[in-house]
Formats: structure tokens, sequence, C-alpha cells
């Protein structure tokens, strides 16, 4: 947080706020939290003054965040508001990270618990019970209760996104898998904002100990950098098929780590198609389309080993911003785990998977 945007301060806790977490220390009440304008507001305890210069975030965040978990996500700027909000909350309102035995909503080897999930088929949310089991190393969903879970999905080839515009709700999630070589999706959310982040830092905390097994030489530093990951960015664009006369068709596409996925809709469970962003000089992004070719709006192209793909965005801008994040990919190496990923995709959803192998 740059230090322009701070304009609070919470005079009982000893911190200072920018204008949107102050917002929600108000929400938790005065009992918690008691808040003031840094110069709108006239500073007349000389008590409180003293307090502030005492402490500060570096010293609040000391004290408040002393247990905070490797698994915990610290929200940034960036961060979606219902982690931004329960972040907050857990720290001064539940004081989760003062006491380990406060965490036992996102600590726990298991957990169970039910999420609304939204129907393969029916474009409607029901309620749907979930386990999460770190000694399998797995999340399933069950659609009666007493039977064979619908679907259980490895913790390892996961990928779990807070996206509430995109479910039209505040809490939602995205839980992107990979099952029989087929990346698939499911779209989750609770009304309550902290049963939501609690699943979120569980599947977090169950892949972070299966790789502190996995990989004992390595630093929390180095196993928590991709546990979740947010996309790089999301959005409409207008895609051409390879063949002569197809025409091009308007696609949700997803470019969630090096994996660029589009679909027909933005809740589709299954993608139409997966690129694996290989590595240059054999893979490249440039500004229009090539002499010959079907051009339409904003266009521009990626280049592949095996094809080369013609896309057009909807403004100068958002081509800009495609190109950027695209760039952005090309320009680091691809992981063991992620050439893995490719590697164990099916080929026809994979146009990528021999470069990465």
């Amino acid at each position: 947080m740059q230090a322009l945007e701070v304009e609070y301060a919470s005079y009982n806790l000893g911190v200072f706020l920018c204008t949107t977490c102050v917002g929600i220390h108000r929400s938790m009440g005065t009992h918690i939290s008691q808040t003031r304008h840094l110069r709108v507001d006239r500073w007349l305890d000389e008590n409180q003054i003293i307090f502030m210069e005492q402490h500060g975030n570096e010293v609040s965040n000391a004290h408040y965040e002393r247990y905070l978990p490797d698994c915990y996500r610290r929200p940034d700027g960036c961060a979606p508001a219902v982690l931004l909000e329960q972040f907050i909350r857990a720290k001064y309102e539940r004081e989760e990270f003062l006491e380990p035995a406060r965490q036992v909503g996102y600590m726990a080897s298991t957990k169970s618990g039910h999420l609304m999930k939204r129907g393969r088929d029916a474009a409607k949310f029901e309620i749907r019970r979930f386990e999460l089991s770190e000694a399998t190393n797995t999340l399933s969903y069950y659609v009666k209760e007493g039977k064979h879970p619908k679907q259980t999905m490895s913790l390892q080839a996961m990928n779990v996104a807070l996206v509430p515009e995109k479910v039209n709700h505040p809490n939602g999630m995205q839980i992107t898998y990979v099952t029989h070589g087929t990346i698939r999706h499911i779209f989750v959310y609770h009304n309550d904002g902290q049963t939501t982040i609690d699943w979120y830092m569980a599947i977090r905390n169950a892949k972070l100990n299966y790789l502190r097994v996995a990989f004992p030489g390595h630093s929390a530093a180095e196993l928590t950098a991709d546990l979740t990951h947010d996309f790089h960015l999301e959005g409409w664009l207008h895609k051409i098929g390879p063949r002569a006369g197809d025409q091009y068709r308007r696609r949700w596409f997803t470019l969630d780590d090096r994996q660029l996925m589009y679909h027909d809709q933005p809740l589709d469970p299954v993608p139409k198609g997966v690129i694996s962003i290989g590595e240059p000089p054999e893979w490249a992004v440039k500004e229009g389309v090539p002499p010959g070719s079907k051009d339409q709006g904003f266009s521009f192209t990626l280049k592949t080993p095996e094809r080369t793909y013609l896309l057009s965005a909807q403004t100068a801008q958002e081509r800009t911003n495609w190109m950027q994040a695209i760039t952005e990919v090309l320009r680091t190496p691809p992981t063991p785990q992620q050439r893995a990923l490719a590697g164990s995709l099916h080929r026809k959803q994979s146009s990528g998977r021999r470069i990465l192998r």
C-alpha cells in the first residue's frame, strides 16, 4: 500500500489505514477498532498520539500476526474484497493469529461442510457437501448424503481463484482441476465470507503440507509461491478456426498461469480448448494478423510450434492488455510442474503439449 493512500488511523490498535480498510474497521464496531482521520479530525487526546507514535503498523503487525500461518494469503492492494475483509476480521475481531487454536477452520487435516455449487447442465447453484482430506490429498463433493462422491479432485493439480464478479456473488470461487487429462472448473460460493475464505485457506494449507513432505529442503516462501493464484487476465476475445472457411467466433478466454483457455461462456465447466504456453522463439505474440489472413477489429497473433492463433479484442486497450499478459508469461521459463501439467493434458484439449513436454 502506498503512503499517499493512508488517510486514517485506528488509535486503539495503533495502525494507519487506507480508505478501503477504514470502512472494514468501522464495520467491526468501536469495541474492536476506533478510527479517526489523520488531518480532518482533531487529535486532542495526547495519549492517543503517544500510542500511535509508539506503535504503528510494523509493531502492531508483529503482535496481531504473531501466529499467521504460512498457508494464509496475506491480501495486497489488488485482493478481492472478501479476502481483505476476512483477513482484517481474522486479525483484529477474531484474533485468529494470536492463538493457533482459533485457526481450526482452515488448519485441520480434514474439513467438511456445505457450499453452493453451480450445476454442470442446469445454470443454477445448489447446496452440496464438500470434504477435504489431507491424508488422501483430495477434495470431494457429494450430490446425495450417504452416497459416493460425485467427484474427487486431486489438490496438487488444482487452483482456486476468488472470482466474485464472474460468479455474480461477493464470495464466489472458481476451482480448476485436472481429471483424466482434461481441465475442468466448478463454481462455488457461501453466503458467509468467513466460510468461503476458510475453505480457500484450508485447500492452501493441505497443498502446503503435501509439498513440505515432497520437498523437505525448500523454504516456506518457495512452497507457498504457487499454492493458489489469481488469473493473469480474463475476458471476451474473438477467435478464428484453422480452416479456410472458418469465421471469427466470440469466446471467453482465461489466462490461468501458463494455460490460455477458451470457452463458449464464462461459467462453462470444461474449456473448448487449452493453449499451454511455451517459450520463445517458437512462441511469440504480435499485433495484427499475417498477410492474406482474415482480419477483424483489434487483432493480434499468437504463434505456436503447431498453429498460429488469430485473435481479436474489442478495443485497442484490451488488445494491449492481452498482449502484455501473454508476453509476461512467455518471458518466464516454465517450471517442472507446469511442464508436467501441459504434458498430462489430452492432445484434443491442449495445443501446446509438444513444446512443454
